[in-house]
């Protein structure tokens, strides 16, 4: 038999094979014969058929009977509305939808509407039906999901098409987070087909789905969603990197087998011996974590620690109990095996912020290599993930909601500045650390985070007032980054302003938006001045016009000045350089004098003391009873400056003071 073509498309990870068989007519054209494409399409239907039974007999076990009529009607429905589509596989439209339902009721366990809204997801977008028919047909509730999940489509975006998109989507869990695990569903089925995507299409959306879907099913706790959406997109964006730390990982089990094999067994053989039930494997992480890790540590594949861990899993009944259960294996354990000092990170007592629990710890091996054992039950397995709709009690829906919603909140400031979605995925892959005030009160900050940033998650007023801080009793700047489990006390002055310089320095959008929002109400000085010379008011001063239209004030003995005059003599302007309240200009002073007894202490007096300034730095040198003494402060105004060179020149003892 001769076969004039051969198609094929992938779903549900099979390959299916279409073949095109030429026939004898009277045209001199090779066409196909009726009966072959007759019995292909009963052949589609039968498989679209037998995909939406699976989804059927999932929401059969737990919904009414009524909803599964609904959801069914919703199949039909769908099924019409793409009846004329393809897929770029080749495959009949509906394809999708049903698969988008099955993993929306099976592997998200979400209820009838969502499943609804899952099959009618593409509907207004794709066909000529609109969010009326959908409302009128299946309801208000439906609808509402449908429109969230639906791009709009505008004459001019507030970002930009695919911006706008997750903006929308993200506002939408002011009132529902359903619609978003219905995003996320579709984004799952997309990425898992797309093989029959061209080149480009497929860098745009492993592209949006590594910025903004994995990041998302992170912070939902959708542990397996996010993985495995991570690793197609790598998959897809980086084929060779992808295939090279596949194949390393592959050699790095080969490798390692034997002590591997030796260190589970002898975890067995103990929890054997204790009479306890558990289930220990070895586990490699996948190939986007430590594609990640290595371009965050800078570290080859073969110098990470982090390959692998052991997990220790046992079945707990009662909640309760867990600790209790977690507590016995880590004894067990410790008892044969050394622990590494430091070695612990107990995430049951202080979860992540998605909701991810284990116990932690670093034992030695008989092969004398450190190796991370995860100690975790079922339930704590399972909960980490599916996350968010691990247990189906409103409450905690209510909970997640309500926590995803506050970090929200807090980022939409940065909206106005076009930040809003790059913080956002930040934040929502960022891994959190918990610290503690020295009442015990545990405060949740992304890494990186500083003592600044722990003084406004408190209070604004805390944070404005920031002076110094103590990091474990340890007196330390509010600069200072923290650590999971410090315990943070901050210290306050009313005469303290914040500085801008910590704009940068805090992380937290919190933070960030108060000293945004601080700084813009400041009045702006009217010049900025020449970093080389630092003029001062009451010196001898000129502008220049600079190509914002702002003015630079330099000392007219400046070079830089005498360069820009030769070279851009029109933009000299004429300024009045004056005095302007509350605001020190820096300098610095050096002190040449004779030593003797009290000779410092009388230079700070006449500075802190008798002319009420503060000192910046202070450095003294004495060579041969010769005192070369250079110190920097803040001064009002040149008069002010030549006042304190007055002061300080009459103390017994100085020879000279001159300005830096």
């Amino acid at each position: 038999m001769e076969i004039i073509s051969c198609r094929f498309f992938v779903d549900d990870r099979k390959t299916y094979f279409l073949l095109s068989i030429p026939v004898r007519n009277e045209s001199k054209k090779k066409k196909f014969n009726v009966l072959d494409v007759t019995i292909m399409m009963q052949n589609y239907d039968k498989m679209i058929q037998e995909k939406a039974k699976r989804v059927f007999s999932v929401m059969g076990k737990r919904v009414s009977q009524e909803d599964v009529t609904r959801i069914k009607e919703a199949f039909e429905f769908a099924k019409v509305a793409h009846s004329d589509q393809k897929r770029k596989s080749g495959e009949p439209y509906i394809f999708h939808p049903i698969a988008v339902a099955h993993i929306v009721a099976e592997e998200l366990m979400l209820g009838a509407n969502p499943v609804i809204a899952a099959f009618l997801h593409d509907v207004v977008e794709d066909t000529d039906y609109t969010i009326g028919d959908i409302q009128e047909r299946f309801g208000d509730d439906v609808a509402f999901l449908v429109r969230v999940v639906t791009k709009q489509e505008k004459e001019n975006y507030e970002m930009s098409k695919q911006m706008d998109n997750y903006k929308q989507m993200l506002d939408s869990v002011q009132y529902d987070i359903r619609a978003l695990l219905i995003k996320l569903a579709d984004r799952l089925h997309n990425m898992r087909t797309l093989s029959s995507m061209p080149p480009h299409k497929q860098m745009k959306i492993a592209g949006e789905t590594d910025y903004f879907y994995a990041p998302l099913a992170n912070r939902l706790g959708l542990y397996g969603i996010k993985v495995e959406l991570e690793n197609l997109s790598l998959r897809y964006r980086c084929p060779q990197e992808y295939g090279e730390i596949k194949e390393m990982i592959r050699r790095d089990k080969e490798l390692h087998e034997a002590r591997l094999t030796a260190f589970t067994s002898k975890i067995r053989e103990v929890m054997d011996k204790s009479g306890i039930l558990c289930e220990v494997a070895v586990e490699y992480r996948e190939p986007y974590s430590l594609w990640r890790k290595m371009r965050k540590t800078g570290m080859d594949f073969n110098h990470l620690t982090t390959r692998h861990f052991v997990e220790v899993v046992f079945p707990c009944d009662d909640v309760e109990q867990e600790k209790d259960m977690v507590l016995k294996i880590y004894a067990r354990l410790t008892n044969v095996f050394r622990e590494k000092p430091c070695g612990i990170l107990n995430y049951i007592d202080s979860p992540k912020e998605n909701g991810y629990q284990s116990f932690h710890v670093q034992l030695l091996s008989d092969c004398g290599c450190w190796e991370e054992v995860h100690i975790s039950s079922e339930r704590m397995v399972r909960h980490n993930q599916i996350g968010i709709v691990a247990e189906r009690e409103e409450s905690n829906i209510r909970r997640w909601v309500d926590r995803f919603r506050k970090v929200l909140k807090d980022m939409e400031f940065h909206m106005k500045d076009g930040g809003f979605i790059e913080n956002v995925v930040t934040t929502f892959y960022n891994d959190d650390i918990m610290v503690f005030s020295p009442k015990g009160m545990a405060i949740n900050l992304p890494k990186k985070a500083t003592a600044l940033d722990f003084a406004f998650e408190i209070h604004s007023k805390l944070g404005e007032y920031a002076y110094y801080a103590k990091i474990n009793g340890q007196l330390t700047s509010v600069k200072t980054e923290l650590h999971r489990g410090d315990v943070i006390e901050i210290f306050t002055d009313d005469n303290i302003k914040p500085k801008e310089d910590w704009q940068d320095i805090v992380v937290t959008y919190k933070a960030k938006r108060f000293l945004r929002s601080y700084f813009a109400k400041q009045e702006k000085p009217k010049y900025m001045h020449c970093p080389h010379c630092n003029p001062i008011p009451g010196e001898e001063v000129i502008g220049f016009v600079c190509s914002d239209g702002s003015i630079t004030v330099h000392k007219r003995s400046c070079p830089r000045a005498i360069e820009l005059a030769s070279q851009q003599g029109d933009s000299i302007v004429s300024v009045e350089y004056e005095q302007e309240e509350n605001i020190l200009y820096p300098v610095s002073i050096q002190i040449l004098a004779v030593d003797r007894y009290h000779l410092l202490s009388d230079i700070i007096n006449c500075i802190t003391n008798e002319l009420l300034l503060s000192i910046d730095a202070l450095t003294t040198k004495t060579t041969d009873s010769i005192v070369n003494c250079n110190i920097s402060f803040g001064v009002h105004s040149f008069g002010e400056l030549q006042a304190i060179i007055s002061h300080i020149s009459a103390i017994n003892g100085v020879d000279e003071v001159r300005r830096v």
